[in-house]
């Protein structure tokens, strides 16, 4: 056992960068006279000669690697490698090596020598040429396992040099020749070590080996070799298994053998990677990243020799659209069609759009439209799940299958209520089938994959389809648990008449399931689903379920409403506060006593979370309501935190009142004196005696009497803005009114009675008479002094006879305007 411990191979590095191996035998270190200090001598276990005898000075850098390595430089270009069969002799003479240098022998690698730039020294190369499988017999077969299974804790070159050997050497059909002889021997170590060498081949993760090892002349005895697990009592007999029991079903005769081959490899690889090797750890998922890639592009390849045998696959749909095919039959295509779709998965993304047009034309939506109604649980189950496959590749071209059913279906003929109905009657404990349907109908009601383009907006369009055809026939299990009604029968089972609530454990979970969707799409589908909610009165209903006697039941529905409460809309605000429907909250938190749990959690987070957004409408709400109730709740500072916010909020609108109330006497006192003043600019005499100018009119309230003078002419009033007023002003001369100057211009601007100026008025109001009358601040007949006193103008759409004598007037102001333009003009003159 000495022996063994400290017997060495010795390697060294010759001109060539070659490693050569000098020879084996023992080491020991020693003080060596010569050189005055420690030395390693090696001596032949054959003759005794001395194959190494070399110093160990205190600055030389050595390596140890691999616990039965150790590796230094004696000069440049000459490497020296001892390679120990015995780890417990390695560390040993490294803890002699360190001593000598002082140096810490817990450290590895004392020096990491490739590293240094004066060296050429590759430890790697070293370490692969150690890698040498003795010859394959029986009594070599524990070196060959220990080679195999230790050669995972080396660095990845080592085991790049031992898949080399495995395959150059034909290692693998030699040992499954030993598998047959030491099972005819019941040579149990022997299988045994045998498991241990497949096993770790198989974990090398080498393409090269999987070729053998999974050919159909070795595949047997690989799966053969796996069966003896030390670990186990007995060996499975996994063999028999896949020869006698797995039995391979040809739905359509397959002729292409190649495929036949392909499918019968891929099904043996399946078998071995999930049933006969161990599960690997989060550190080993490594090890069977090749296989899993050897797997995968079988799948591919067998999916694309189904794909371009058109043949086979229109004789699949055929069968399955057909009405007379038996269920057995039936369900045998549906399986087959469901195993397609989950190699599809293996397939690139252009091979995947090759494969769906192909399902598409060859009808598998009208054909999964067939299966899904039938009563067999089996076919149903597998048409959702190849329904969920064909919805998560292409959601689109589902969406546009669905619409189109629209122009020739009723709605319950229609794809997607065909869906929502197998979902709902799901007869599973588990709603295994349910489950899957709801994630199709997820998938489709998604808008986040959606195409909108410039031609079509495919979210409303399908928004708008399913919310009209398909919704009432998705909330109609929500609606039935919560009508009075429905819950007051005696005969229906499940529901529990005291709380108006559903309690078994199957409807619980389907409402579940719709509530969740529902929340889904309260937060992507805005406007659709609010208006649906609103009209439907859904989360008055939807809150009937707070007095279920399942949990998660009630926190779907909190989860449903804290979504409503989370986009801060006050349609959703108002409703639930004109709903007074925080009370079914608040009643469930008080019911749930001082328990502290998950319903505990959610209805204090709701409340938690109106405080923290400070959404004013619901804090005054739940306050005004709620507080005198909820004030008791100490061991949170919630609700008084919710109170804080509401006074501060209440003071903040008493003085928002307050100053409001201030500006408005202010303007008030303000108009008051401004008003005042403009009625004392306004009054004016002439130098005619007792002749009096009229003062502008203001509101109706005020209006003062028109006052004429002695000849009976009326005043012009002045115009409204103060600020431009210029008084009219009258001549001595036969009561001659003199024009005011337009704004601030000195000339007059040319009056006419043109359709430009008829635009200029204000919308037209019907008169008594049929006529239309248009308002205007400044008007024509205001400015010759003509017309009404409030500037308005009737003016006819319609001529009609007995209105000559008006045409004969405006022909006659028409020329005493061209008159007034061709006199001078008069400068006015202010009162004095």
């Amino acid at each position: 056992m000495a022996g063994l411990r400290y017997s060495v191979k010795v390697y060294v590095l010759n001109e060539d960068e070659e490693w050569n191996n000098l020879g084996t035998g023992q080491i020991s270190s020693t003080y060596d006279e010569q050189f005055q200090g420690m030395s390693l001598l090696v001596r032949s276990d054959s003759d005794g000669s001395v194959i190494l005898r070399s110093q160990i000075p205190p600055d030389r850098p050595y390596g140890k690697y691999q616990e039965t390595l150790i590796v230094w430089y004696e000069a440049e270009n000459q490497g020296l490698v001892l390679k120990f069969q015995d780890p417990a002799g390695c560390q040993d003479i490294w803890k002699e090596i360190c001593q000598a240098q002082g140096k810490d022998p817990s450290i590895q690698t004392a020096v990491n020598i490739s590293d240094e730039p004066e060296e050429d020294f590759n430890e790697m190369s070293v370490i692969s040429n150690m890698v040498v499988l003795p010859d394959c017999e029986l009594n070599t077969l524990d070196q060959i396992a220990d080679i195999v299974t230790s050669v995972f804790s080396s660095p990845i070159t080592d085991r790049e040099r031992l898949a080399e050997i495995l395959k150059n050497e034909a290692y693998i059909p030699k040992l499954l020749q030993l598998f047959h002889t030491c099972e005819n021997l019941q040579n149990t170590e022997g299988l045994h070590h045998l498991y241990e060498i497949i096993k770790g081949i198989l974990f090398l993760n080498e393409a090269c080996l999987f070729e053998i090892m999974f050919s159909d002349e070795c595949i047997m005895d690989v799966v053969g070799c796996l069966e003896y697990d030390p670990a186990l009592d007995q060996p499975k007999r996994h063999r028999d298994f896949l020869t006698n029991d797995a039995k391979f079903k040809e739905v359509i005769p397959i002729t292409n053998s190649e495929l036949r081959q392909k499918i019968h490899q891929t099904y043996r690889l399946q078998y071995i990677y999930d049933i006969l090797l161990p599960v690997p750890s989060i550190f080993e998922d490594n090890f069977l990243s090749t296989l899993t890639t050897f797997i995968f592009s079988n799948k591919a390849e067998i999916v694309s020799m189904l794909q371009k045998d058109h043949k086979f696959l229109y004789e699949v749909f055929a069968q399955l659209k057909d009405e007379t095919t038996h269920d057995d039959r039936r369900c045998e295509l549906l399986f087959f069609f469901k195993e397609l779709c989950s190699f599809s998965q293996a397939l690139q993304p252009q091979s995947k759009d090759a494969l769906f047009e192909t399902l598409i034309q060859l009808g598998v939506l009208p054909a999964l439209k067939i299966v899904m109604i039938r009563d067999d649980l089996q076919v149903r189950s597998a048409a959702a799940v190849i329904c969920a496959y064909l919805v998560e590749y292409s959601p689109s071209r589902i969406r546009e299958f669905i619409i189109s059913e629209a122009h020739v279906c009723k709605d319950s003929d229609l794809f997607i209520n065909v869906i929502i109905k197998q979902m709902i009657c799901d007869t599973e404990p588990e709603l295994g089938g349910a489950v899957h349907l709801m994630v199709v109908l997820h998938t489709l009601l998604d808008p986040r994959n959606m195409l909108t383009t410039p031609e079509k907006s495919e979210r409303s369009e399908f928004l708008h389809f399913f919310y009209k055809h398909c919704m009432h026939k998705f909330t109609a299990p929500l609606l039935a648990a919560t009508s009075q009604h429905n819950c007051e029968e005696d005969d229906i089972a499940g529901y529990d008449t005291s709380k108006n609530c559903p309690n078994d454990n199957e409807t619980a979970q389907l409402l579940a399931l719709i509530l969740e969707l529902l929340t889904f799409c309260i937060q992507h589908h805005t406007f659709y689903i609010r208006s649906y909610i609103l009209n439907k009165d859904l989360l008055r209903k939807a809150l009937i379920l707070m007095n279920s006697k399942h949990t998660h039941l009630i926190l779907c529905v909190l989860r449903f409403m804290r979504r409503m409460i989370c986009l801060n809309d006050e349609a959703y605000n108002n409703y639930i506060i004109k709903g007074n429907l925080f009370e079914p909250v608040v009643n469930a938190l008080l019911d749930n006593g001082t328990r502290y749990n998950m319903l505990n959690s959610a209805i204090l987070e709701l409340f938690e979370y109106i405080r923290v957004e400070n959404i004013k409408s619901l804090v005054s709400h739940i306050v005004e309501k709620f507080y005198n109730t909820l004030e008791s709740i100490e061991y949170v500072q919630t609700f008084k935190g919710l109170k804080i916010k509401y006074e501060n909020e209440r003071d903040r609108q008493s003085q928002i009142q307050k100053n409001l109330h201030s500006v408005l006497e202010n303007i008030v006192v303000f108009r008051g004196t401004i008003e005042e003043i403009g009625l004392e600019e306004e009054i004016c005499f002439t130098e005619d005696a007792g002749e009096a100018v009229m003062p502008p009119l203001e509101d109706d309230d005020e209006f003062m009497e028109t006052k004429r003078t002695q000849e009976g002419e009326a005043v012009m009033p002045p115009l409204e803005d103060d600020d431009k007023f210029t008084e009219t002003k009258r001549t001595h001369q036969e009561g001659e009114a003199v024009m005011p100057p337009l704004e601030d211009d000195d000339e007059f601007m040319e009056t006419k009675r043109t359709q430009e100026h008829e635009d200029k008025v204000d919308s037209p109001k019907r008169t008594s008479s049929g006529d239309f009358k248009f308002s205007s601040s400044y008007s024509a007949c205001a400015a010759i002094g003509t017309g009404s006193p409030s500037g308005s103008s009737v003016v006819r759409l319609v001529d009609h006879p007995d209105d000559e004598e008006e045409k004969e007037e405006d022909e006659e102001e028409k020329e005493e305007d061209k008159e007034y333009e061709t006199s001078p003009k008069k400068k006015p003159r202010l009162s004095s």
